[in-house]
This record gives structure tokens, C-alpha cells and sequence, in this order.
């Protein structure tokens, strides 16, 4: 069965950006980065997850991390200029971004939001990303990734406390 675009894979077919696409079985449950890496069949190292945020006036960010990571929340807000930002209610999600959770992808979005990818990313060669559905991950190059985006890469990840 051929696989329908997602507005993801169109935006990327618009700017002439080389990406794969990777699918896997869903199920009715959330499922963690882990368990996507595992279906995947990719080091979860290179699987990374899009979170929307907002500040107080609900203009709204848009964050690239590694599946997992945690997003350090006061990094976050100073690489955008914000003194405080929110992770965006899962009720407003697909209203704004067109994405729903679990198949938000940081490319092809209603609207262009500041967009930030995490430094890690960097030392990757190509990385995983949601396709724009449960159930697909689109590999894509770093750089073509930051292209397609305008994002800007900084460390915005928690050091992980051993």
C-alpha cells in the first residue's frame, strides 16, 4: 500500500529536501521514544521529539530534543527571549500545529513557529523526526532539518543527573 504525504513529507517535497520515511504499527496507547526507536529499528539516540510550547500571551515555540531527554525548561525560554514558557495544552495541539500527539513534526506546521534543535543533534548525521501521523518518522540530515525549519541549534536539554 503506498504511503498518503503528510503535510511534512509535502513541505520537504516543496523545498527539494531528501528525507526517508519509516513506518510502524500503532497502537490506541501513547507510546514513549523508546518504543518508536525499537519499531523503527534505530539507536534512540537518533530519535528526537517535537514539543510545542507557549509563553503567557500564547505566542508559541516550537522545540526539536531527543526522545530521551528532557527539555530544560529555563534554557528554553532564554534561547527565545521569553522569561517563562508553558508546554502548550494537548487540547490546543492539533489546532494549532494541524499535528496531533504523538505525530507532531516540527516541519510542516499550520504556521512557521521560532523553531529550536536541540545541540545533540549536531553530532548526528541524520536524525528521526515525526512524519506528521502516529505511526511515521521521517530520517532526515541535520542540516537539511535546520533548512527546512529556520530553527537554530542550542542546548536546550537537562544535563542528566547520575
Amino acid at each position: 500500500m503506498k504511503q498518503a504525504k503528510t503535510n511534512s513529507m509535502r513541505k520537504l517535497d516543496q523545498q527539494n529536501i531528501n528525507y526517508s520515511v519509516n513506518t510502524y504499527e500503532i497502537s490506541d496507547n501513547h507510546m514513549n521514544g523508546e518504543s518508536v526507536a525499537e519499531k523503527v529499528g534505530v539507536d534512540v539516540a537518533q530519535v528526537y521529539k517535537t514539543l510545542v510550547l507557549e509563553n503567557i500571551e500564547h505566542a508559541h515555540f516550537v522545540f526539536v530534543i531527543p526522545v530521551n531527554a528532557s527539555l530544560d525548561m529555563k534554557s528554553a525560554a532564554k534561547v527565545v527571549n521569553e522569561k517563562k514558557l508553558y508546554l502548550i495544552p494537548l487540547d490546543d495541539l492539533k489546532q494549532v500545529t494541524g499535528y496531533v500527539r504523538g505525530g507532531c513534526s516540527p516541519i510542516g506546521m499550520k504556521r512557521q513557529f521560532p523553531t529550536v534543535i536541540d545541540q545533540q543533534a549536531e553530532m548526528m548525521d541524520s536524525i528521526y523526526v515525526s512524519g506528521g501521523e502516529r505511526g511515521i518518522q521521517i530520517k532526515i540530515k541535520v542540516e537539511n532539518l535546520i533548512e527546512g525549519t529556520k530553527a537554530q541549534i542550542h542546548k536546550v536539554t537537562q544535563d542528566e543527573q547520575y
